[in-house]
């Protein structure tokens, strides 16, 4: 049973892993909001195989950088950092007693609305959130892709989320447990969330005031829509062959 302590002797670190592919732009201004909240222990960019400046400004703002070789796509970045977790975070059997937030690196300065989902994952009244992102401001597909995936974890887990798709979540240790790994490709939010319903443990949603880049209504946001459409579709796939 886990039972957190007050503030000032938790035992829980909190360690933010953001995935990152040429965010030299970004990446600096969202590790230095990350930095400005109390809670959070660690900071980890994985530089997902950048060809610019990605790791120098994320280590200029002062997070840890993991380099890989060549471009992997978010869920094994993601793996990689988490894989640094595990062995650095051991609890007393298996599993981990850190805390993680995966924060993607485009948030900039709304990246310190992290707070508000890492408070009920401490306070272990959730095991899992998500973030509810504010109605988009600029129009982006034509919402197949949203109700795909909304509909789909209907099916799997009995819930209706409103922000199927949001990468902004902070899990505990019993969370990182049920997911094992996190999937490659661009299925990676729909296969958590099914993983961590499957084991009943507790997710929330919970609205913030983040911003991030959006896709447009032009071929290059349609594309990116389609890539991520195939990989929901895959993971809802793998899924089905393990219900």
């Amino acid at each position: 049973m886990l039972v957190l302590l007050p503030e000032a002797e938790r035992t829980h670190r909190v360690i933010a892993l953001v995935p990152a592919f040429n965010a030299a732009a970004t990446v600096g201004a969202t590790v230095t909001a990350l930095k400005a909240i109390a809670k959070i222990d660690d900071i980890i960019v994985i530089d997902d195989g950048s060809n610019d400046s990605t790791d120098a400004e994320a280590a200029k703002a002062g997070a840890r950088v993991i380099r890989l070789s060549q471009n992997r796509g978010k869920g094994e970045a993601l793996n990689a950092g988490l894989e640094e977790v595990l062995k650095e975070n051991a609890g007393g059997g298996t599993g981990t007693n850190a805390i993680v937030a995966l924060v993607d690196s485009d948030l900039g300065s709304s990246a310190v609305e992290f707070e508000k989902l890492i408070d009920p994952v401490l306070k272990n009244q959730v095991d899992m959130t998500i973030a509810r992102f504010p109605k988009a401001l600029r129009k982006g597909g034509f919402g197949l892709l949203k109700r795909t995936a909304r509909n789909g974890l209907k099916l799997f887990t009995g819930i209706e989320f409103d922000s199927p798709l949001s990468g902004q979540r902070v899990l505990n240790g019993r969370a990182i447990e049920a997911i094992s790994s996190f999937e490659s490709g661009w299925g990676v939010e729909v296969g958590m969330t099914i993983d961590v319903c499957r084991k009943g443990l507790r997710v929330r949603e919970v609205p913030v005031q983040m911003k991030h880049n959006e896709t447009g209504r032009d071929l290059a946001g349609f594309q990116h829509r389609g890539q991520q459409f195939m990989g929901v579709i895959r993971v809802f796939a793998k899924r089905l062959m393990t219900r």
